[in-house]
């Protein structure tokens, strides 16, 4: 009988401890639920978007009812905060700078959409500038907010439009440029407004050239060239042909280059402006080097248009320019093993910067001489050309020690 109160006894302590354990252990995953930590924000709220009263505005009654009298006295103090913020930022703390430029920012709303994306502009490029990422990300938020709106009305007002495209080039943000642009583009078009789809091409241009896209930025120039081309303007023609010149040459397309460059120096021949065709023909006969790599036939054409540039340049008494060509020239003979005729050109180099006053260029001419007929074990005259290249090194008091060595070498015949 004892046995038997013994155990159920000890059934009744294990329920009561097994019921003791539950709830502490559900108390403690209550209590640990209860203090689990609020996640916090993913992103701070914008300052830009900041309800709280302005103290500018209380004088003033409803912000929403304001009359152009009350934003007009208003202004002077708005202005106010841009310089004092200034003023915060030249003397080192940015912190409050960009703090009271905020404020003026959530203020120039009351102006109206144009005059606040200029000012998120102003500020924009001074907080990329101040490397502030987090100022140009609100920025840019709120430019984006103002974009939305625009383009939700069935009026588009193009003002604002190319302002925010150029709010967006401020803070770097060129895909959201590009699309701004482009709406602009397209409502410009339909309006055939030709002096407004020039500057939003040019300002598409501009964008894609900031940002290394060049066959993208090649296209937006040609349109601007068939533009001028159509409209016979002969000065844009030619400024819109140099650009693509250098977009070609950045994007190292060297056949593009050549068929820009060659317009360019038909347009200067029939004008008789034979000044800069040196140096179109130069850097024809570079692209024609770079292209004979694959077709080693096009190496005629480099050594065609290095020697029109040579010509035309002497013709022209541009000697500094025929000195470049001669010297292009003679690189590409010895490229091809063919000595004597460098030999013969750097002959005529010689004669070209002496007339150009280029005595170092001189000089570098005769070192080149008696190399090459080192390398035709011509001593005697290598000796003749590095003694000439001596010479004009002690006038000039450079490379001496150059010049003797090597009529050192030719004399002890350590060659």
């Amino acid at each position: 009988m004892t046995q038997c109160n013994d155990s159920k006894q000890l059934h009744l302590l294990t329920i009561i401890m097994t019921v003791a354990i539950v709830w502490q252990f559900s108390s403690s995953l209550t209590l640990a639920q209860s203090k689990k930590p609020q996640q916090p924000d993913k992103f701070l709220p914008s300052p830009l978007e900041n309800i709280l009263p302005d103290p500018l505005l209380t004088p003033l009654g409803d912000p929403k009812k304001l009359t152009p009298a009350q934003l007009q006295q208003l202004e002077p103090q708005i202005e106010q905060l841009n310089q004092e913020a200034a003023a915060k930022l030249e003397a080192g703390n940015t912190e409050a700078a960009f703090e009271i430029w905020n404020r003026e920012l959530r203020l120039r709303r009351l102006y109206g959409s144009l005059t606040e994306v200029q000012a998120l502009s102003r500020v924009g490029a001074i907080a990329f500038n101040q490397n502030n990422r987090e100022q140009v990300q609100y920025i840019t938020q709120r430019l984006q907010a103002i974009q939305t709106q625009t383009l939700s009305q069935p009026l588009l007002d193009l003002q604002l439009l190319r302002s925010l495209g150029e709010a967006y080039e401020k803070v770097r943000s060129p895909k959201q440029a590009l699309e701004v642009y482009n709406r602009l583009l397209t409502a410009v078009k339909q309006q055939k407004n030709t002096a407004a789809i020039v500057d939003t091409l040019k300002s598409i241009g501009e964008v894609h050239l900031g940002w290394f896209d060049y066959p993208q930025a090649a296209a937006t120039y040609q349109e601007l060239l068939d533009l001028a081309t159509a409209t016979g303007d002969k000065l844009n023609e030619v400024a819109y042909l140099q650009q693509l010149a250098y977009i070609y040459e950045q994007a190292k397309n060297p056949q593009e280059s050549i068929n820009i460059l060659s317009k360019l120096a038909e347009i200067y021949t029939n004008e008789n402006n034979m000044t800069q065709l040196p140096k179109f023909k130069m850097a024809i006969a570079a692209n024609y080097q770079t292209l004979a790599k694959e077709n080693p036939a096009l190496l005629a054409e480099s050594f065609k248009n290095y020697q029109a540039a040579y010509t035309t340049a002497w013709e022209q008494q541009q000697y500094v320019d025929a000195g470049e060509a001669l010297q292009q020239l003679i690189a590409l003979y010895r490229s091809q093993g063919q000595i004597e005729d460098a030999l013969q050109t750097s002959q005529i180099l010689i004669a070209a910067q002496t007339q150009a006053t280029n005595y170092y260029g001189v000089m570098q001419a005769y070192d080149q001489i008696g190399q090459l007929y080192v390398q035709q074990k011509q001593y005697p005259q290598a000796l003749t050309a590095f003694q000439k290249g001596l010479e004009i090194a002690q006038q000039l008091k450079y490379d001496e020690t150059y010049f003797n060595q090597q009529i050192e070498k030719i004399s002890k015949g350590n060659l």
